[in-house]
């Protein structure tokens, strides 16, 4: 079968050959490329009541468990992966009591209201009444999952910078950690993690083993994150910085600066599609910021437009785009050619990466894409 010419990356022109076809041969994949969880399972448990904690070990669901509610006066409801709503653990009410026992064995809150279990990836946040006492938990289970890193090991051999953006929950985090680890312990990176609510690293001074070689730097107060990232790059020399949850002003020019520095850059943002990252416009300059353009009456008739048109006014911050749709569906856009064709109201061609029956990875290659679905 003849080879198609596709415009992807630095060279002018590379050769791709099936649309459905497993990893391009010219990359190896990682040295473990199966699926490894470790939950901890037994460290999140302990926080819970008595009967809560008996329940759900005993669950043939609990590796499917994301997290657990606990509101005062309510029933506790535990969530599974999957499933749409929750499921009631009992009918007793969650009393003050129970709450004030949680808040004993995890850490301490921070601004943002979240805490942690030392030595471990499960978070637990927090909602208070008006008067700063906490009446709701919601407890949620931090995994180490290995094995993600084969939906985009191709693309860190770029060497550019990579942001994901999806819905909460969709694991986000949980492919940060893992992008650490491989680019500290196999692409022998120096990299240092901006970990704002210690969900990256885990809760505690030492750094949970998942993120592997990579160092860790805890920031005080979440609107401090923007800081720490330019203190990180101006004091630690790291090749590779990575940051999650970026949604402030400070914080994407925080990254423009660092990009602008040569150092790799691995984000995560609020939105589920690239569209929404243009709309956005205290995160559109993350992919180039937007612009009003007037243009003469030839150009106007030239591109069939009206004389005002939208227009990306600078190089994306991040390199290449990838909406998590799902946990094992994910689209992957060159940023700058497809905020450039979505501006000209045209769909950008971009490339599906997603699991099969198998559980091996298969990349569709630029198929059409409208924003909604391929």
């Amino acid at each position: 079968m003849a080879g198609v010419c596709v415009p992807w990356g630095a060279e002018a022109c590379r050769l791709h050959f099936p649309i459905r076809r497993e990893l391009p041969v010219s990359f190896a994949l990682p040295k473990s490329s199966s699926m490894i969880v470790n939950d901890n399972l037994s460290a999140f448990l302990e926080i819970l009541p008595r009967d809560l904690r008996h329940r759900l070990l005993n669950d043939p669901r609990r590796n499917q468990l994301v997290e657990v509610i606990m509101d005062l006066g309510r029933p506790p409801e535990a969530r599974y992966l999957g499933e749409r709503g929750g499921q009631y653990l009992r009918n007793i009410e969650v009393s003050m009591e129970e709450l004030e026992d949680a808040q004993e064995l995890v850490g301490e809150f921070g601004a943002d209201n979240r805490a942690g279990i030392e030595g471990t990836l499960h978070r637990i946040s927090a909602i208070r009444n008006r008067k700063g006492f906490i009446v709701g938990l919601t407890c949620r289970v931090g995994r180490a999952v290995s094995g993600h890193i084969d939906m985009l090991y191709d693309l860190l051999h770029y060497g550019k910078s990579i942001l994901f953006v999806g819905r909460p929950g969709v694991g986000k985090t949980t492919v940060l950690r893992e992008m650490a680890r491989v680019l500290s312990d196999e692409f022998q990176k120096r990299v240092v993690i901006i970990d704002t609510s210690n969900e990256i690293g885990g809760d505690g001074d030492i750094p949970h083993s998942a993120i592997g070689g990579a160092r860790r730097m805890q920031v005080p107060k979440p609107s401090l994150q923007h800081k720490v990232m330019i203190e990180a790059v101006e004091n630690h020399m790291p090749q590779v910085i990575i940051v999650d949850e970026i949604g402030t002003e400070a914080e994407a020019l925080a990254c423009r600066s660092i990009a602008e520095r040569g150092v790799m850059l691995i984000g995560t943002a609020h939105g589920e599609q690239l569209q929404n990252i243009i709309k956005n416009p205290t995160l559109s300059d993350l992919i180039g910021g937007i612009e009003t353009v007037t243009l003469g009456d030839e150009e106007a008739r030239a591109r069939r437009s009206q004389k005002s048109i939208l227009e990306r006014k600078a190089p994306p911050t991040f390199y290449f785009l990838i909406e998590m749709r799902e946990r094992d569906y994910w689209i992957a856009h060159q940023t700058e050619k497809s905020v450039d064709m979505l501006l000209r109201g045209r769909n950008p061609m971009v490339e599906v990466r997603k699991r099969d029956e198998e559980f091996k990875v298969v990349i569709e290659r630029w198929k059409s894409y409208d924003g909604q679905g391929i």
